[in-house]
């Protein structure tokens, strides 16, 4: 088991729907309702903040990379 499915257990089923509709609207390229930033000294890695969840990821030709999804935290953004 990957470290994204053992966060994806430790949240709600509420949570997982937000993170499923985030996720869709990444592969379908429909992101202007979603507050995305590019991470600092990164040029290909991206976060997405939905509440308290955050959606780290990274975009490559046509894919999409979900490195890390976390709740908001002191070392969210450390990977």
């Amino acid at each position: 088991m990957d470290k994204i499915e053992k966060v994806l257990k430790r949240l709600s089923e509420r949570e997982r729907d937000v993170i499923k509709q985030v996720l869709t609207k990444l592969v379908t390229g429909d992101t202007k309702d979603l507050h995305i930033r590019k991470l600092k000294g990164r040029e290909d890695i991206f976060r997405v903040r939905k509440g308290n969840i955050r959606i780290i990821y990274r975009v490559e030709k046509d894919s999409v990379f979900v490195l890390k999804i976390d709740r908001r935290r002191e070392d969210t953004y450390k990977f």
